[in-house]
C-alpha cells in the first residue's frame, strides 16, 4: 500500500478570503507541507481605492503606483491597474455631469490630464522596483479603483498627491490608496464653522455597499440623520458633508464608518479656512498604545485627538520621542479620556524646534485600554498657515512603501518606542529614469531619526521609498513631503505601516493522508 497526502486547499481558501488569494507554494519552491512550520507566502491579490482628488479647478493631480522587488513565490506575471471609478456621486446620488467646454480646453492643454475613459487604465504597472506616474488637472478627476495581481500583488502601493494653490481648499493634500475594509475610525475630523471635512467612501466590488457613519464628540455620539445607512453603489464613490449628518456643533469629532454589506475604502478630506487642506487617513486598530510618527521640526501648532471606543476609559502617558530620547511635554504629561467621548489637547509647538513623534501608553501598566489617535499638524503662522495630519499608525514590520518621493522636500521619520532597531531603506528607480540606492539606518531606543531619505542615482521623474526591518524592536515610520508655495510651507504626512505583502499559512494540526491500494 502507498499514502497519498490531501494538499491544504481547505486552509489556503479560509485564509484567502480573508487576507487575499496567497500562492500554496512556500519560498523556495517548496510546499507547505515540506516547509514543516507556518510559512508566510506572497499575496496574489491586492485592491486599493483612490478618492477623488479635489473639486478645485486649479487642482493638480500627481498619481503614483509601485510594488516592491521582492519575493513572488511562483509568479512570473501580474498585472497592477487603476481606473476610473464608475461614478463619484453628488449628494443627492447623481453622477456628476460632463466637462464644460472650459474645462475641456483646460484639460487638453495640460500633459496627461485627460480625463480617462471607462475600463482605460489612468496607471498601469507593468514591473516591480520601476514606479509609473500619471496626472491630472481640475475638479473632475475621478476616485480610482484597483487591483494587482501576481507579482505585482505583493506590496502594491499607490500614492495621490494634489496641489491646490489658492481658495478654501488650499494646499497640498496627499493620501496614500487605501485598501478597502468594513470598518475605519478618523479622530481629528470637525464640523466647525471654519472648517468642511467630507468622508469618501469608494466602492471596489461588482455589488452595491451600505455604509454607517457615527460621530463623537467630546460629550459622547452626536444624534446624526442617518437611519438607513449611506448607499455606495457598485464600483462608485460617494462623498458625505460630516455637517449634512447633525445639527449638533462639534470642533473635534471622531468618525467611526462601518458597513453593514459590502466593503469601502474610507478616507477624510479636511478643509480649513485659515490653515488650507489635506486628507485624514484612518488610525491603526484601537490599542492600549499609539505611535503617531513624524511631527516636522518647525511645526507651530499641534493637536492632539483620541477616542477611547471601548466601555472603559482610559489614562495615557503622553510622550515625544525625539533624537536623543522621549521626554513629557510640560503641562501634559497625562490624557484622561471617557469611553465613548473624544478627547483634544492642544500641544502647541511641542516639537520646538527639533523633529519628533508623539507616543501614547498607558499611564498604568495594567490597564491598557485600547484607544484611537490622530495629530493636526500646522506649519508656518498668519495668512501663511499650512495643515496636514498624522494618526496613529501599526508599525513598518516586514515592509513598508511611501510612493511620489521627490529629489527635494522629502522627510522620512523612524520611530523606535521600546527598543534599538535597524532598518533598510531602499530608493527606488525613478518614474523617468535613474538607479536605485540603498541605505541602512539605526534608530535608538526611545528616538525618532528625522532625514532626508536616499535619493536614486541620475532621478528623473518622482520615486518610492521601502523601509523593512533589519533587526531590533518594531519601527514606526512616516514621510512628510513639502511643497512650499509663495511662502507656505505646503506640506503632507504618510504613515508606513506593514504592507501586507504576504500571508501566514500555518502548519496542520493533523494527519491528512488516507491510505491508497
Amino acid at each position: 500500500m502507498k499514502r497519498t497526502t490531501i494538499s491544504l486547499i481547505a486552509t489556503t481558501v479560509a485564509l484567502a478570503a480573508i487576507t487575499g488569494f496567497a500562492a500554496l507554494t512556500a519560498p523556495g519552491g517548496g510546499s507547505t507541507a515540506e516547509a514543516g512550520a507556518a510559512a508566510r507566502l506572497p499575496v496574489e491579490r491586492s485592491s486599493l481605492l483612490c478618492p477623488a482628488p479635489s473639486s478645485s479647478e486649479i487642482a493638480e493631480t500627481a498619481y503614483t503606483s509601485f510594488t516592491p522587488v521582492g519575493k513572488a513565490g511562483d509568479a512570473k506575471d501580474g498585472a497592477a491597474e487603476l481606473k476610473a471609478s464608475a461614478a463619484t456621486l453628488a449628494d443627492t446620488g447623481t453622477a456628476p455631469k460632463k466637462d464644460t467646454k472650459k474645462a475641456a480646453k483646460k484639460d487638453a492643454a495640460a500633459e496627461g490630464a485627460k480625463k480617462p475613459a471607462p475600463d482605460k487604465a489612468v496607471l498601469a504597472l507593468k514591473e516591480p522596483g520601476k514606479p509609473v506616474a500619471a496626472k491630472a488637472a481640475g475638479g473632475e478627476a475621478p476616485a480610482l479603483v484597483g487591483t494587482a495581481t501576481g507579482r505585482l500583488a505583493p506590496g502594491w502601493t499607490a500614492q495621490q498627491t494634489t496641489t491646490v494653490t489658492a481658495g478654501g481648499s488650499r494646499g497640498v493634500l496627499g493620501v496614500s490608496c487605501t485598501a478597502p475594509d468594513t470598518d475605519f475610525w478618523f479622530p481629528g475630523a470637525s464640523i466647525a464653522k471654519n472648517r468642511q471635512d467630507y468622508v469618501h467612501l469608494t466602492n471596489p466590488d461588482p455589488t452595491a455597499a451600505v455604509a454607517d457613519i457615527e460621530l463623537y464628540g467630546k460629550d459622547g455620539a452626536l444624534k446624526t440623520t442617518l437611519t438607513e445607512g449611506i448607499p455606495v453603489p457598485a464600483g462608485s464613490s460617494v462623498p458625505v458633508l460630516l455637517s449634512t449628518l447633525t445639527s449638533d456643533p462639534a470642533a473635534d469629532l471622531t468618525v467611526h464608518v462601518t458597513t453593514r454589506t459590502g466593503r469601502v475604502g474610507a478616507v477624510v478630506r479636511a478643509a480649513d479656512d485659515k490653515a488650507g487642506s489635506d486628507w485624514l487617513a484612518a488610525s491603526a486598530d484601537p490599542s492600549g498604545t499609539a505611535v503617531l510618527p513624524g511631527i516636522p521640526a518647525d511645526a507651530t501648532s499641534v493637536q492632539l485627538v483620541a477616542f477611547a471606543p471601548g466601555d472603559d476609559d482610559a489614562d495615557l502617558k503622553v510622550q515625544l520621542a525625539g533624537a536623543t530620547g522621549r521626554i513629557t511635554p510640560a503641562g501634559h504629561e497625562t490624557l484622561h479620556i471617557k469611553s465613548g467621548m473624544t478627547a483634544a489637547v492642544d500641544l502647541q509647538d511641542v516639537t520646538k524646534g527639533e523633529a519628533g513623534s508623539l507616543i501614547l501608553s498607558p499611564a498604568q501598566s495594567s490597564q491598557a485600554t485600547p484607544v484611537v489617535a490622530a495629530l493636526r499638524v500646522v506649519r508656518g503662522k498668519g495668512d501663511k498657515q499650512e495643515v496636514a495630519f498624522i494618526p496613529a499608525t501599526a508599525p513598518v514590520g516586514e515592509r513598508a512603501t511611501a510612493a511620489d518621493n521627490r529629489a527635494k522636500g522629502s522627510i522620512l521619520s523612524l520611530t523606535a518606542p521600546d527598543a534599538g532597531a535597524q532598518v533598510k531603506v531602499t530608493a527606488s528607480a525613478g518614474t523617468q529614469g535613474g538607479t536605485q540606492v540603498v541605505k541602512t539606518y539605526t534608530v535608538k531606543a526611545g528616538t525618532t531619526l528625522a532625514v532626508p531619505p536616499p535619493v536614486p542615482a541620475g532621478l528623473k521623474g518622482s520615486y518610492a521609498l521601502t523601509v523593512e526591518t533589519v533587526s531590533g524592536g518594531p519601527v514606526h515610520a512616516s514621510r512628510t513631503l513639502t511643497l512650499p508655495q509663495d511662502g507656505i510651507p505646503m506640506f503632507t504626512v504618510q504613515t508606513l505601516p506593514d504592507d501586507r505583502g504576504t500571508v501566514a499559512v500555518p502548519k496542520a494540526e493533523q494527519d491528512l493522508s488516507v491510505l491508497d491500494d
